[in-house]
């Protein structure tokens, strides 16, 4: 990914810049289909459940994502980067799953 390009900070500095829950929620819809939508969130609910040692079982039949996709995502919860870690350390408790 390159992060430098023109077009991809622009979208970083979009996100950046949302002021409230109501602005947030016009923009992800101007900008996504609803099943994009669905898909980004359930993966945040995905790594929210990863953080909680939920097994992938339990994970996969909550979300009904696959197991690659719950892989990938323990994946990247795990890297250096760090974004899942990041964003769930600043908004836990998420009323994500049934537990």
């Amino acid at each position: 990914m390159d992060w430098s390009a023109p077009h991809i900070r622009a979208l970083v500095t979009a996100l950046q810049v949302v002021r409230s829950r109501n602005e947030m929620r016009a923009f992800l819809s101007d900008l996504m289909t609803e099943e994009e939508l669905t898909t980004f969130a359930k993966r945040l609910q995905a790594a929210d459940m990863l953080n909680e040692s939920v097994p992938y079982t339990l994970i996969q039949k909550e979300t009904g994502l696959s197991s690659a996709t719950v892989a990938r995502v323990a994946k990247k919860l795990l890297s250096e980067a760090g974004g899942y870690r990041a964003v769930l350390s600043h908004i836990n408790p998420l009323p994500l799953s049934k537990r």
